[in-house]
């Protein structure tokens, strides 16, 4: 048999035949170098390698990853079905001539060896074709699967093919990986042997079904998440989806109940000045939140960590409620980031001159409104003022786990940057500050026609900064999933209109010309819920049933306000019919 399978690939093989042996045709390695047109490293192009390869508990010997996506003790080996490039290349004819054993960054070629025919936990040796007899059976590498390959924007770009990654969990051609009970040699034209299977109910496809495709299984889940073999990256995944589900019951259980809390106590722990015009608080929670303990009316179970880019509602304690960017923190503890408003209507300037270190306040939503673009090769993020705040803790983690990212960030001058030692830390080639007291002019125009392929783009900051993104984004033809636009302002008045709530009565509310839908409907229902206040996260969405709607915000696409409104921005016009 060939070790080089080059164009050798034979697509007539089942991949649904049970696997009891199979043979290796090849073993490849790589060192990590830039991807293509990014600073981004990667160890995904493998050669082949001819001979003997040392087997560690890490890997192959001479093989590196990228640790955050790739490597450690779960993901010693990547295996991947040669049989199933055929297939690709018929899907994807422009990226053809890429799909060719070795592309996929695997370490391990097999031909019938797949996520079919494979379960988790399965453990498998591999030794030279008579060595089970020749020299005993602990000569034999072995070797366990941990988990199905979770695919990255890496292979988008390495196929040049935007958000192709997802195909590959929807056919289940991902790959696996192997962590290694037995360390040894290997080499092209071994033989994999099953000695083991624990768990034959779960084939990588079918484990698949439940990752991706039907994620809200909440019995699947459950069982998913107490095999022990998993490693830790499903395993962390699934257990949290059962203490989210648990978390909702709750929830739900205790809102029937009328016990359900909306507003939590929240100590200020610190006050710190930025800049000139930019305070920040460190808010820490009054009591126990989410997994920290039990508490009567809390909601025990749920996620403590936040994603960035999350958004807090705070009620003052002079009557106003306003959503804030939380900076970076969890839900026990969080910090904010204020400017002081020239044009304030209370609420930058309560926090600014009333607040003090020891005061408390009320927290009640707390909801993610930046959602993570996994499948862009690069990010590129405009900013103005305080509007770093939504942004910096998604920044950071972009470049922690080693996206490609650059922050173009407009202020008044260089004494109004705040966080500036994390700023600096993010480095030159990320950061680059306008300074429009010496004369420096952010040019979103430049920004946007020079983004390179497969990029994501995202915009915070004051309405002219908006309105000029949104202007240039649109010349560009960029579609709207490959943009994301942050309000921390919003234009809510109008001419006043008539709202009818189909669910409740066909109930009446009239909204005044200085008023929100939102308002209006706090006032009348209890149940309505609201977040950001600026039209970012979709949290006050309602279902429109008829009339017309002046759309206002960034949460819905335009596909789907043909059937929603977000009530904090939008506004009817004439007479609207609603359900909540």
């Amino acid at each position: 048999m060939p070790h080089r399978l080059q164009d050798e690939i034979h697509p007539e093989v089942d991949l649904y035949r049970p696997f009891t042996s199979d043979t290796i045709l090849e073993v490849r390695t790589g060192r990590m170098k830039p991807l293509s047109g990014l600073t981004v490293q990667s160890g995904i192009d493998k050669i082949i390698r001819d001979g003997p390869v040392r087997v560690t508990e890490t890997g192959l010997e001479g093989d590196e990853h990228d640790p955050t996506f790739h490597g450690g003790v779960d993901k010693a080996i990547h295996g991947y079905c040669c049989s199933h490039y055929p297939a690709w290349r018929t899907e994807f004819p422009s990226a053809a001539a890429s799909f060719r054993p070795g592309a996929f960054g695997e370490n391990l070629v097999t031909a019938h060896l797949n996520e079919r025919n494979l379960c988790i936990g399965d453990i498998v040796s591999i030794s030279r074709p008579a060595s089970d007899t020749d020299r005993g059976e602990d000569h034999r590498v072995l070797l366990q699967v941990s988990l199905p390959r979770q695919p990255c924007f890496k292979l988008n770009h390495r196929f040049q093919l935007k958000n192709f990654a997802p195909n590959t969990w929807k056919t289940s051609r991902t790959g696996w990986y192997f962590r290694v009970l037995r360390p040894g040699t290997i080499q092209a034209g071994d033989t994999i042997r099953l000695v083991e299977r624990r768990h034959p109910a779960w084939t990588i496809e079918r484990v698949q079904e439940y990752l991706h495709r039907n994620t809200g299984d909440a019995a699947m889940n459950e069982e998913l998440a107490r095999i022990e073999e998993f490693g830790a990256e499903c395993k962390d995944a699934f257990r949290a989806r059962v203490a989210r589900h648990k978390a909702k019951e709750r929830r739900e259980r205790l809102k029937q109940e009328g016990k359900g809390q909306k507003w939590r106590e929240y100590k200020v722990v610190e006050k710190t000045r930025q800049t000139a015009r930019i305070m920040s608080f460190v808010l820490e929670a009054v009591g126990p939140v989410g997994g920290a303990g039990k508490e009567e009316d809390g909601d025990e179970g749920e996620e403590v960590e936040l994603r960035p880019g999350a958004h807090a509602k705070v009620r003052l304690g002079n009557g106003l409620v306003r959503a804030y960017s939380i900076v970076d923190g969890d839900r026990s503890r969080f910090q904010l980031g204020v400017a002081l408003d020239d044009k304030s209507r209370g609420g930058s300037r309560y926090l600014h001159e009333m607040v003090q270190v020891g005061h408390t306040l009320q927290v009640g939503a707390i909801t993610a409104a930046v959602p993570m673009a996994s499948a862009a090769s690069h990010h590129v993020f405009v900013a103005g003022g305080v509007g770093i705040t939504a942004f910096l803790a998604l920044i950071e983690g972009y470049k922690s786990i080693h996206y490609s990212v650059e922050l173009h960030y407009a202020v008044r001058s260089a004494e109004d940057v705040p966080f500036r030692e994390r700023l600096t830390k993010l480095g030159d080639d990320v950061v680059i500050i306008y300074d429009r007291a010496a004369g420096q002019r952010l040019d979103i125009r430049r920004i946007v026609g020079n983004i390179p392929w497969n990029s994501q783009l995202y915009f915070c900051g004051p309405k002219r900064l908006m309105d000029e993104a949104a202007k240039e984004t649109r010349a560009r033809g960029i579609p709207e999933k490959e943009l994301h636009f942050e309000a921390f302002e919003a234009d809510v008045s109008g001419d006043p209109f008539e709202v009818v709530v189909a669910n409740k009565g066909d109930t009446t509310i009239r909204v005044g010309e200085e008023e929100t839908l939102l308002e209006c409907l706090q006032k009348q229902f209890d149940e309505v819920d609201s977040s950001c206040c600026v039209g970012n996260c979709g949290t006050c969405r309602v279902t429109l049933k008829g009339g017309q709607v002046d759309h206002r915000g960034t949460a819905l696409t335009e596909e789907e306000k043909a059937a929603s409104m977000l009530t904090c921005v939008s506004r009817g016009i004439g007479r609207i019919t609603i359900e909540i």
